[in-house]
């Protein structure tokens, strides 16, 4: 992984690092507290972290902006020099956490979000910006913008998933390769995505997958169900911290 390495570095050079690497797509973890419970948002993170997750994407549909804001703080504070942070949807949060100079790394945004050319001229060249898509319409869109606007696009939801109750029709593996087949940058895969969904979804294609409820409501164990992941993945089950930390 590129870009999170130094848990020592200023919050001037996180800012500067924020670089986009489809390789941190592998394993993405999007957050969900009532999955959590009774963990906290933050000890699922960090125990994904440990386990193998490569990217973080921190979600509170229910939450106002200044508690949001609070859980972003305390997710970037543990994991953000290790890898990517994101937050879902909300620019305003994102814009107030690298105020406070925390390590977070980007936004994500659905369709029926702020539009994508907007957040990615609010948040700046050096934010990760990503898109929720599955229609080869809302592809053809992505194509017509300038280059650079989308790092990478959510394919899904490959399973019907009870995270998202909103999804679009689920794809399948068939139907996600064919998705993928329009998408014009780097893809992940999310919507009940499973351990043995992994190997199909990466020979569909997919350069990495999303996954909330295989980690965050895992039995008790993120860092396992993460590790899990990985191997089924067939990158092994190596934490983050010890690809991220310098010697």
């Amino acid at each position: 992984m590129t870009g999170h390495q130094n848990t020592s570095e200023s919050s001037g050079e996180a800012r500067a690092r924020s670089v986009f690497d489809p390789a941190d797509l592998l394993l993405y973890h999007v957050t969900d507290g009532a999955l959590s419970a009774p963990r906290s948002v933050p000890d699922v993170v960090e125990a994904a972290v440990d386990g193998g997750v490569t990217m973080v994407q921190v979600r509170g549909k229910d939450l106002g902006g200044a508690e949001f804001l609070e859980l972003v703080q305390a997710v970037a504070t543990r994991v953000g020099s290790r890898v990517p942070v994101l937050i879902n949807d909300r620019v305003d949060v994102y814009l107030a956490a690298r105020e406070r100079g925390l390590a977070v790394a980007g936004v994500h945004v659905g369709q029926s979000d702020i539009p994508v050319s907007d957040v990615r001229a609010i948040c700046g060249p050096a934010a990760i910006v990503g898109l929720s898509a599955a229609q080869s319409t809302e592809f053809d869109a992505v194509r017509l913008l300038p280059e650079g606007t989308v790092d990478y696009i959510g394919i899904g939801a490959v399973h019907t998933t009870s995270t998202k109750p909103d999804h679009p029709e689920p794809l399948g593996i068939d139907g996600f390769r064919a998705a993928r087949a329009w998408c014009p940058v780097p893809a992940v895969a999310i919507g009940g995505v499973r351990v043995e969904d992994c190997p199909p979804l990466l020979a569909a294609g997919a350069d990495g997958v999303a996954v909330v409820s295989g980690i965050c409501a895992s039995s008790g164990d993120p860092r396992l169900a993460a590790t899990q992941y990985r191997e089924a993945l067939g990158v092994g089950s190596g934490s983050a911290s010890g690809e991220g930390t310098n010697p």
